[in-house]
């Protein structure tokens, strides 16, 4: 007991702050990479390939296995090398995040309270209004990461938000009712749109199997951009919202505008945003999601 604690604090005594920064590092890439893969099919190919990497280094220590020995020294570093393939997804997602939190000290650019607050009211009318006709809908909000790319997908539109346009884009059979809406501001800039698909296995999880591409391609979105993402079931007419790879199920109305009016935010008040939260949103929750 005494030599270990004569250990320990012979270690605590080479301990600097350049030491603990080092070690506080290491954690955080560590932790960036695990919550990258979080929800998603990769993890279970991490679990895989950490036990696999603990059996080879178990057998070869505890039993004298020549042959087999020579085989995992060899093959390990393949292994270590087809990492940044197996993983290319999640490591493009967290790149794209890191990218995004450039512009974390840039305040939003709104337009006034009063346009910002008929479009919520545009948004949820119509979404209750297809909820009730069991018409399946996407919607698409841009906050402040660009959907350029998206909008380029679709047909452009550049109109006024209304719920009576919202309806008929999304009439079954109609040419736009199939793809999503994205809506910029006051403005419905383009229907028709592509937009990606969620790589995450959250939906693959739930109990319910009424989840179709409408609620992978929200989710894909959320995943993707700071965008809100609003979907409405066309076998249920369940409204749902997704924001940062996270889905709010079965809303209604009145909580689908408050959701909506705390995420926009049209108070007049600008919203700052904290660069760890648009790297690992799911790590600040907002009071709407809770």
């Amino acid at each position: 007991m005494t030599e270990f604690l004569n250990n320990l604090f012979f270690i605590f005594q080479r301990i600097s702050w350049l030491s603990v920064f080092d070690i506080l590092l290491v954690t955080l890439i560590f932790f960036g990479l695990l919550y990258s893969l979080r929800d998603t099919q990769a993890m279970a190919l991490l679990r895989g390939m950490i036990l696999l990497f603990v059996g080879i280094i178990l057998l070869t220590s505890l039993v004298d296995l020549p042959a087999f020995s020579w085989f995992a020294q060899n093959s390990l570093p393949a292994l270590l090398l087809s990492i940044p393939v197996i993983f290319a997804p999640e490591i493009r997602r967290t790149l794209e995040r890191i990218g995004r939190a450039g512009n974390v000290w840039q305040f939003k650019a709104k337009p006034s309270d009063l346009a910002l607050e008929q479009t919520i009211h545009a948004v949820v009318s119509a979404a209750a209004r297809l909820s009730a006709r069991e018409h399946g809908a996407l919607i698409i909000l841009q906050r402040l990461d660009s959907l350029e790319e998206y909008i380029q997908s679709g047909v452009q539109m550049n109109a006024r938000v209304t719920p009576e346009l919202l309806l008929q884009i999304f009439y079954p059979n109609t040419p736009l009712h199939d793809g999503a809406v994205i809506i910029v501001g006051s403005q419905i800039t383009a229907a028709a749109c592509v937009l990606p698909l969620s790589a995450s296995g959250i939906l693959n999880r739930s109990p319910e199997r009424q989840m179709g591409l409408r609620h992978r391609a929200a989710l894909g979105t959320s995943e993707t951009s700071d965008a809100i993402a609003l979907v409405v079931s066309e076998e249920t007419g369940a409204i749902s919202i997704a924001h940062a790879g996270r889905m709010l199920r079965r809303l209604d109305p009145d909580r689908l505008e408050n959701i909506l009016t705390a995420f926009f935010r049209p108070n007049g008040k600008a919203e700052k945003l904290n660069p760890f939260e648009r790297i690992f949103p799911g790590l600040f929750p907002r009071k709407e999601d809770k």
